[in-house]
């Protein structure tokens, strides 16, 4: 998938939107997704929260009419959303000032300018639930990313008498589930994925409506080691969203190589989030192979055995492999941190591989699966710091 967040923020428009969406196509990307900004007077992050009416001055055919240029392209559309708040500067707040979590005559504290809906009222789930369904059925969705980008503070609720407000939190997650419940039984075709600025609701409660979660909004390459070999030891690898993103990063500054950030993008469900318009024709190649070798592997990424052989959160190093069920085929990602000086040769012991069984390693030859498991693949030495490799094996007859 392509997202245009870290490529437009808020600021965009039909002709910014498309040039994207035609650039995507061109490098063999599936799903285009329209991130935060295309409702209300959603400018920035201080209003329109709750407001959700596309903003026909950015996108003056609407999300329907949108949607379906993408799709003459070839590319499904999705939608990001977060229906579990509200801003103060919007309509919806101006009309019910009750709505959100609150405890009376005490300051409603704001978080990124936003307040918390109550969804512990009836009333509050009863309308996000009709209101989210018209935006859903106004255009062919296949995707939904449902956003939830605060902390929730003041937690009280207005329809509940004071002996009561300790029902508020609970009340609120049950209101939350019937909401999800409701939405994605009416929309089975759409693809949920949560966030909660990254992975802050990573949870068996919300996976059960939302097969995937945006793992972090950290997306620098080398944070991501930690955090998503951390991720993969609660959560399968195919509930973890995973993307390469523009450098320097966003969040943290780093430049790393675009191999290293799609190895490691490559490690869960694989997208791109960054000005794909902007990118040099060499850039552009590489996602275009990127891309095409995802898809062909995707399936042992998301379905194989995931072993995990070197920890980041232990040394310089990280790598993790994945294996078909059959044990035919596999994939391994290598990761070295920063570049010493007079290495030691390193080795890396694979794990899950039939030890009876030859398998050839693309670039470097055949090998037995037993020599593989207990004597390991040879690194090959590469200079430089933030560096990746990515092998692919294949049984073959001895």
């Amino acid at each position: 998938m392509i997202n245009n967040w870290e490529a437009t923020y808020f600021d965009f428009n039909e002709e910014k939107i498309m040039n994207i969406a035609r650039t995507a196509a061109e490098l063999g990307i599936e799903l285009f997704v329209l991130d935060d900004g295309w409702f209300g007077e959603r400018d920035d992050d201080r209003r329109s929260l709750g407001d959700w009416v596309v903003n026909r001055r950015k996108l003056p055919n609407g999300l329907n009419g949108l949607a379906k240029q993408v799709n003459e392209l070839g590319l499904q559309f999705g939608l990001w959303i977060e229906p579990e708040m509200v801003s103060p500067n919007s309509e919806l707040y101006r009309k019910h000032p009750d709505w959100c979590l609150h405890v009376p005559n005490r300051p409603r504290s704001e978080g990124r300018n936003q307040l918390v809906l109550d969804y512990s009222r009836q009333d509050v789930c009863d309308y996000m639930i009709e209101t989210i369904s018209n935006v859903l059925a106004s255009a062919p969705i296949t995707y939904v990313k449902w956003d939830m980008n605060r902390h929730m503070t003041e937690i009280g609720s207005a329809a509940l008498p004071p002996e009561r407000q300790r029902e508020t939190s609970h009340r609120y997650m049950l209101g939350l589930y019937r909401v999800m419940d409701e939405i994605t039984a009416r929309f089975p075709h759409i693809l949920f994925e949560s966030c909660s600025g990254g992975g802050g609701r990573f949870d068996p409660g919300i996976l059960y409506y939302m097969p995937q979660t945006w793992t972090s909004d950290n997306t620098d390459a080398v944070s991501r080691l930690k955090i998503q070999y951390g991720t993969s030891l609660v959560y399968p690898v195919s509930a973890m969203g995973a993307h390469v993103s523009a450098v320097p990063n966003h969040q943290v500054g780093r430049v790393t190589s675009l191999k290293t950030r799609g190895h490691v993008a490559m490690s869960g469900n694989f997208g791109y989030e960054l000005d794909i318009t902007k990118l040099t024709e060499t850039e552009k190649q590489i996602i275009k192979e990127q891309v095409a070798f995802y898809k062909d592997v995707r399936r042992l990424v998301q379905f194989g055995t995931f072993y995990r052989l070197l920890s980041p959160f232990e040394g310089n190093e990280a790598a993790w492999m994945f294996v078909s069920e059959d044990q035919s085929e596999a994939l391994v990602a290598y990761f070295r941190v920063l570049a010493e000086a007079n290495a030691p040769l390193s080795h890396l012991r694979l794990k899950g591989l039939d030890p009876n069984q030859d398998y050839e390693i693309e670039g470097l030859g055949v090998y037995g699966g037993d020599e593989l498991m207990y004597a390991g693949v040879a690194v090959p030495h590469r200079l430089g710091d933030f560096i990746s490799m990515m092998w692919r094996l294949k049984a073959v007859q001895r």
